[in-house]
């Protein structure tokens, strides 16, 4: 094809490097440097795309991520990267290169003939809320004809069918000033700040670093042009140390105490990525000091027909001819409230686009422009309206009509293949927003301006009103200097002389006057969406008086480009349909991600084997080199089995019963969460955060402690050892760690801030073997230096820090199986050694390892609980039977007033018993439920289920744990477990089904 709209030697782009793509399936020639949408627009083609709703034929409307009618599906490669695709990209971003193939949206059979346009005949079905009035009657119909043909037409794009090849990645990243947005403004704060010495990074989303120099390249820079300064620039900062420039880099969110998210796109733009490079990198930057210089939105006028392809921006123009060197038509009618879009008109004049006129609203634009227009033979229509425009697939006319008094006079039409149109400008505060920064009217601007600040952030040059670029630049320097100041630094004042600036002004319009029907006329507010300004007025008419409420009820601004082409608009529009000023109205919530962002930059390294970290314990290789049979608790891999030749799961487990009941068994324990509570107001944190009392329990010494909730219900449990009188080692359940360290931390900071107390996670540094069984003592006594383990000397729930094979450790005797146990936690790093140590010496005491099934059925056994298993988030102490772990006498602890609460000390409960099944031989499965009468009609009424079952190889029969309502009051009934097929009938007894008096912790 013929790129006619193409201007040999103009713009940024490579005219000596031509590049081939395709769109849906034609061969396109761009430039190096183009979009898809500049390289699409030189050959003329306008018509990209089909709206959501009504499926209108779409084109072009911006030049940046703003972009809501261009939307492609891209795909690249071929053979093992044939699944490089991605929906919904934005024509205007995509960056093009060999190889890439590109594919309208939204259409079927094809993109000039859509059978879903029908959609556009029928618009009035499908006014605003259509969805709440249409669906809720005959209720029947859902099900056979709604709901087949919403899922059929929801959404957008088409998912990838094959896995994505790409991998991506993710950093940290600390700074002492962030900059984003590389316009003049956000130039000028990374040069004040950079040469303060301070660490500047500097983020742009657009391929090249200039902003809005790009598009205008005529304004002059301390006596040179806007590319040769913005050259010399880049320049300077790339060689100021400490300086990190990073274009194609998208802030997508702002979050507490400055930290922001960066998705930066490191291969999009390359046919063949290098080897190992990411596709997208995500980058958590903390930074001391932000400059948000993100620069302003053009505002598209709304009028009838405001969305046919050809209708654009006048921005956007300027850029697809100064960045890309492409004229987005051959005959422009300018449409405008502002004075930029006339310096666009006289740039495209001057570069061959004849100019049929520029309508603008206002009655009385600025002379010296007006004076202009008419030198270089263009048509001015002042206090003139758009009402209205002609072209099936692009704009071919507009109507246009004079105003006077606010009535629209007679008008005629005007021949046109593009129609550039300006309302002003929105800046843009997406990101400041994110960090509920408030925002205030200006009415002047006609716009929402920053207000008071939460983070340590500032706004510069047009995203806080400011126009020209001699303002932008000043108030960068500024901006810039404050945050060095802010740092403790101080900056050299920085000035740039400006020539032909380009300062502007303009009014503030909502939906532009018609000539037509309003009920006929589709001035569009929404592009994707296609919500019209007779659809906002609906709404309010419908009883919709908040922004929020219209957003939703018309869906204005929920598109991908998250309202920042439409909600000012709508706004204005929905303020004027309530006579209400503009602020009483409101302003909708931005939330991140800024632009949309591919769930493979937000998952990062976490995909196929590396979507959930697997933390492996010290001893996980011995296991694995010992043919262990693995299973994830938490986070973590544990050893559940280690299957001897021929053994399948139970019979591992019995064997490894029976050998830690007999002999001596070793358990990796080092997944236990381990938190350190050091400090001299250690014993009172300790005090009131678990239910048991800790002020005399002597350095030493061990202590069971469990852990509630505010609400009264166990949390968490574990063995905590007092080292002394200023340090305990508490342990938490393996999946607990984070969460009890995390309520600690709540509680220290914002309840008791008083307290002279650090805690500090020590999970990873401490291995842990627990040496359990009636020959431990015998295994474990010769590697212990300096400490006697005689029952007098070390007796159980005893701790010491002591050496172990010549390894420092500290010794607990403690035992979750009810033999003589000890746990032995030494570096994590060490552990290995002291295990093969011990396992070479249990040769001859008849060592097992055991795994986590193993453990289980070992601790059952006693009736020993699992938060989380044989708890379910309802279970007081009471319940468990632990009222004896609860300080009686003690003045408060955490969750104390609630269970006092009546319905906590209710009879009915659902309390932990045992239960021995009539068959010894029956395993019901966990989570059965419980029936009191098994003759009772279907659906039965339960009161209670089984949290844990086993075969005990110990007691030769199976065992249970239930929570059952009141069961503390039930020992001795029978009650009933229905089973697939069955009724297991089970005795309520004790949990405590093995050495019931305890006399095997001292063998």
């Amino acid at each position: 094809m013929n790129a006619r709209f193409r201007i040999p030697g103009k713009g940024r782009v490579d005219h000596a490097r031509p590049v081939r793509f395709t769109f849906d399936g034609r061969m396109i020639e761009g430039r190096q440097g183009d979009t898809v949408a500049s390289a699409l627009l030189a050959h003329g083609i306008h018509l990209m795309g089909r709206s959501f709703k009504y499926h209108r034929p779409r084109g072009v409307v911006s030049a940046g991520s703003e972009e809501p009618n261009a939307l492609i599906g891209t795909s690249r490669g071929a053979g093992p990267n044939l699944g490089r695709t991605e929906p919904n990209t934005r024509a205007t971003m995509q960056e093009i290169h060999p190889g890439l193939a590109a594919e309208s949206q939204n259409r079927w059979p094809g993109l000039a003939f859509d059978i879903g346009a029908v959609n556009d005949r029928m618009g009035g079905l499908f006014s605003a809320g259509f969805y709440y009035k249409t669906f809720m009657w005959p209720r029947a119909f859902w099900d056979r004809v709604y709901e087949p043909v919403i899922r059929h037409a929801a959404g957008l794009g088409r998912a990838p069918a094959l896995p994505d090849p790409d991998h991506y990645a993710s950093r940290y990243l600390h700074c002492d000033v962030l900059v984003v947005g590389a316009g003049p403004a956000g130039l000028m704060a990374a040069l004040v700040a950079a040469r303060a010495g301070l660490s500047v990074v500097l983020a742009d989303e657009q391929a090249e670093m200039g902003g809005a120099l790009l598009s205008d390249p005529g304004v002059g820079l301390d006596g040179a042009g806007a590319w040769d300064w913005l050259r010399a620039t880049l320049s300077e900062l790339r060689g100021l140390p400490d300086v990190r420039l990073m274009p194609r880099t998208t802030a997508i969110g702002y979050y507490h105490q400055n930290m922001l998210g960066l998705c930066q796109r490191v291969t999009d733009h390359l046919e063949t990525p290098p080897e190992g490079a990411p596709r997208e990198r995500l980058w958590r930057v903390r930074a001391g000091q932000v400059v948000l210089a993100q620069g302003a939105i053009e505002k598209p006028l709304v009028f009838d027909g405001n969305d046919r392809p050809g209708v654009m921006l006048a921005g956007a123009a300027a850029t697809f001819l100064h960045r890309f060197g492409v004229r987005v038509g051959a005959r422009a009618l300018v449409a405008t409230a502002h004075d930029s879009a006339w310096h666009t008109a006289f740039d495209l004049a001057e570069a061959g686009v004849r100019i049929a006129a520029i309508v603008d609203l206002r009655d009385s634009p600025p002379a010296d422009l007006a004076a202009r227009a008419r030198a270089m033979g263009i048509e001015v229509l002042a206090g003139h309206t758009v009402t209205g425009t002609t072209g099936r697939l692009r704009v071919a006319s507009a109507r246009v009509n004079p105003l006077r008094g606010g009535q629209v006079g007679a008008g005629r039409r005007i021949a046109c293949d593009c129609l550039l149109m300006c309302g002003g400008w929105t800046p843009s505060l997406h990101l400041f927003s994110h960090t509920q920064g408030t925002l205030a009217w200006d009415d002047a601007a006609g716009a929402f301006l920053p207000d008071r600040q939460r983070e340590a952030c500032r706004i510069a040059g047009a995203g806080r009103g400011l126009w020209g670029y001699a303002a932008a630049l000043a108030d960068g320097a500024r901006a810039g200097a404050a945050a060095v100041a802010a740092l403790g630094r101080a900056a050299e004042p920085a000035t740039v002389t400006v020539a032909r600036d380009r300062p502007g002004s303009g009014i503030v319009v909502q939906a532009l006057p018609t000539d037509r029907d309003p009920a006929r006329a589709k001035a569009f507010v929404d592009y994707q969406n296609d919500v019209t300004a007779k659809d906002i007025r609906l709404a309010v008419r419908e009883g919709m008086r908040s922004i929020e409420h219209i957003k939703r009820y018309t869906t204005t601004g929920m598109a991908t480009d998250q309202g920042k082409l439409s909600n000012i608009n709508g706004l204005m529009i929905a303020a004027d349909a309530l006579a209400r000023p503009a602020p009483q109205v409101g302003l909708t919530t931005f939330r991140p991600p800024y632009t949309p962002t591919t769930f493979g930059a937000l998952a990062g390294y976490r995909k196929g084997e590396g979507f959930e970290v697997t933390r492996k314990a010290p001893m996980d290789p011995w296991a694995e080199a010992q043919g262990a049979v693995f299973e994830p608790v938490a986070l973590w891999r544990r050893a559940r089995y280690f299957p001897q030749a021929g053994e399948d799961m139970q019979a591992a487990v019995a064997r490894e019963c029976r050998m830690a009941r007999q002999g001596v068994g070793i358990f990796d324990a080092s997944t236990l969460g381990k938190i350190e509570v050091v400090g001299p107001d250690a014993v009172t944190f300790m005090e009131r955060m678990y239910t048991n009392p800790w002020a005399k329990l002597s350095p030493g010494r061990c202590r069971y402690g469990l852990l509630l909730g505010e609400d009264g219900f166990i949390r968490d449990d574990g063995v905590i050892g007092r080292l002394a009188a200023d340090r305990f080692h508490v342990t938490t359940t393996t999946g607990g760690a984070a969460r009890v360290l995390a309520m600690m931390e709540d509680y220290l900071q914002t309840e008791w801030p008083d307290l002279d107390v650090w805690l500090t996670s020590t999970t990873e540094h401490w291995g842990v073997i627990a040496v359990q069984g009636p020959n431990a003592r015998r295994l474990l006594e010769p590697f212990v230096e300096e400490l006697d383990l005689s029952d007098a000397a070390f007796p159980h729930m005893a701790v010491a820090e002591c050496t172990v094979a010549g390894i420092p450790a500290r010794l607990f005797r403690v035992s979750f199986t009810g033999e003589l146990g000890f746990e032995v936690n030494v570096p994590a790093d060490r552990a290995p050694e002291l295990w093969q140590a011990l396992w070479a010496a249990g040769q001859a005491h008849g060592i097992v390892a055991y795994g986590t099934e193993t453990m289980h059925v070992l601790r059952a056994e006693k009736g020993f609980i699992i938060v989380g298993q044989d708890t379910d988030g309802t279970v007081t102490p009471a319940d468990a039977g632990l009222t004896w772990a609860v300080g009686k006498a003690k003045a408060d602890f955490v969750g104390k007033r609630s269970l006092a609460r009546p319905d906590m000390l209710a009879p009915n409960r659902k309390q932990l018993v045992g239960l021995l099944t009539e068959d010894p031989q029956a395993v019901p499965d966990e989570g059965a439920q419980i029936v009191d009468d098994p003759r009772q009609p279907v659906p039965m009424r339960m009161i209670g289920h089984v949290t844990s079952a086993y075969w005990s190889q110990t007691l030769g029969r199976s065992i249970v744990l239930a929570l059952v309502e009141g069961g503390h009051g039930r020992m001795g009934e029978v009650l009933h477990i229905p089973l697939p097929g069955r009724m297991l009938a089970a005795r309520v007894t004790g949990v405590t089904f093995y050495d019931p008096e305890g006399q095997r912790l001292k063998a």
